[in-house]
């Protein structure tokens, strides 16, 4: 069966490699405490850019936030010489706070994540029971893409492809030549998402999967995170659709559906509750907002017992 927004997609990637459109520079910035991977991708013509899942620093022992990590991106942006346009989630990270207001204050542009973030809000408004002052339609965000939304930066084509599995909202960012693949693959060697938080499932994870590796085999991909596998001694968020059909140890071509169901699931049942993700996932249904001060002037995050 054709999909209009993959062959979209591909027509993309296909002119940046065939020179009718520019290819996106792409800065990558690493946060190793959260093993999370920031990028700032922009036009070389028009100098515009995106920032993609950025990361607001976080120490848990002492529920304090700070700003070197976005600090960062913002020197880069402004040595640079960049006009941020768009401040881009792949979907509400259960691992690493996001930065993303802190940098719309500091370098505008316009927030934006897949409209199915509403059902992740509704799941864990429910976890965490908040009142009906926590809206609950996305509106914390400017926009909500649809499946095969499109957009520009700059001289650059975009196109915003979902891929659920992980979480109901997981989106992938065609920009270019490049894809921003979030959380849905990790390097070859490492493998894919999980798939048991709420909403999440493993063969919607496979299909999403194998959407993306139809995509024209030199297509660049940047993943969201690296945890250096097994045998490798450096981090490296970087590679292609080529490598990923060939290598990718949980779903090289060849893996069929049911086949990656059962290891996903299997794996899955072994894996421990990423340490932020009580945190994250309150900071990030909010588009990165901390909950409003309490009559006494202070934040609080929530700790709900014994549900996860």
């Amino acid at each position: 069966m054709s999909d209009p927004h993959l062959e979209q997609a591909a027509a993309i990637i296909g002119d940046a490699h065939g020179g009718s459109g520019q290819r996106p520079v792409v800065k990558s910035f690493f946060d190793e405490p959260t093993n999370t991977v920031s990028y700032v991708v922009y036009d070389p013509a028009t100098r515009e850019a995106a920032v993609v899942d950025s990361v607001l620093d976080y120490d848990p022992a002492a529920g304090r936030t700070s700003f070197a990590s976005a600090d960062a991106i913002i020197a880069y942006v402004q040595a640079e010489k960049l006009s941020v346009t768009w401040l881009l989630e792949t979907h509400a990270h259960a691992d690493h706070l996001s930065a993303a207001p802190y940098l719309k204050d500091k370098l505008g542009g316009t927030l934006a994540i897949g409209r199915e973030i509403i059902h992740v809000q509704n799941v864990f408004g429910k976890i965490f029971n908040e009142g009906t002052e926590f809206a609950r339609d996305g509106s914390e965000f400017d926009r909500l893409f649809e499946d095969g939304d499109r957009f520009q930066i700059g001289g650059l084509e975009a196109i915003a492809l979902h891929v659920p599995g992980h979480t109901p909202a997981d989106l992938a960012y065609v920009i270019g030549d490049a894809v921003f693949t979030g959380d849905t693959l990790f390097m070859p060697d490492y493998g894919t998402a999980r798939a048991d938080f709420p909403g999440g499932d493993s063969r919607q994870l496979y299909r999403s999967i194998r959407r993306l590796m139809a995509l024209p085999e030199r297509t660049r991909l940047f993943h969201c995170h690296d945890y250096k596998a097994a045998g490798r001694d450096t981090f490296a968020w970087e590679t292609t659709v080529g490598a990923q059909r060939a290598g990718n140890v949980h779903v090289h071509e060849g893996v069929g559906e049911d086949e990656f169901v059962a290891m996903r699931d299997a794996r899955d049942a072994t894996l421990s509750m990423p340490k932020l993700i009580l945190p994250s996932i309150q900071v990030n249904m909010r588009g990165g907002h901390l909950p409003e001060p309490e009559s006494n002037g202070t934040r609080y995050l929530k700790i709900p017992l014994d549900v996860l």
